[in-house]
């Protein structure tokens, strides 16, 4: 069975721990989190926080897990190819597939 990789620290504290800069721009993410819902109006100050947190994590875990595939193709280069694969292998990911195959379809509409 696919499994997707240890997410901690989210819940140990370190992500409410944490008031330095962040990877991913709080007000980017607090617009996002607006814009996601029509009674989304206001938002804490921590809500954008463990979202930023959280897609640290994802983005870590889908590079790691690309990375993987990468390698084992024996490449130094982490591509879109290596994603996709990651995706396919990974049952966490199953949301992203149908995007992953639009992306798979096009290229191979160009090649041609």
């Amino acid at each position: 069975m696919r499994q997707a990789g240890a997410y901690s620290g989210i819940l140990s504290g370190k992500a409410a721990a944490r008031t330095g800069p962040h990877a991913l721009p709080l007000a980017r993410i607090k617009k996002i989190m607006k814009r996601s819902g029509d009674g989304v109006k206001m938002i804490s100050g921590e809500a954008p926080i463990i979202f930023s947190k959280a897609c640290e994590l994802f983005i870590e875990e889908l590079v790691q897990r690309g990375w993987a595939a990468a390698v084992q193709s024996k490449r130094k280069t982490l591509n879109k190819e290596d994603v996709a694969t990651a995706v396919m292998a990974t049952d966490v990911f199953d949301f992203l597939v149908d995007m992953v195959a639009e992306s798979n379809d096009s290229r191979a509409l160009h090649e041609t």
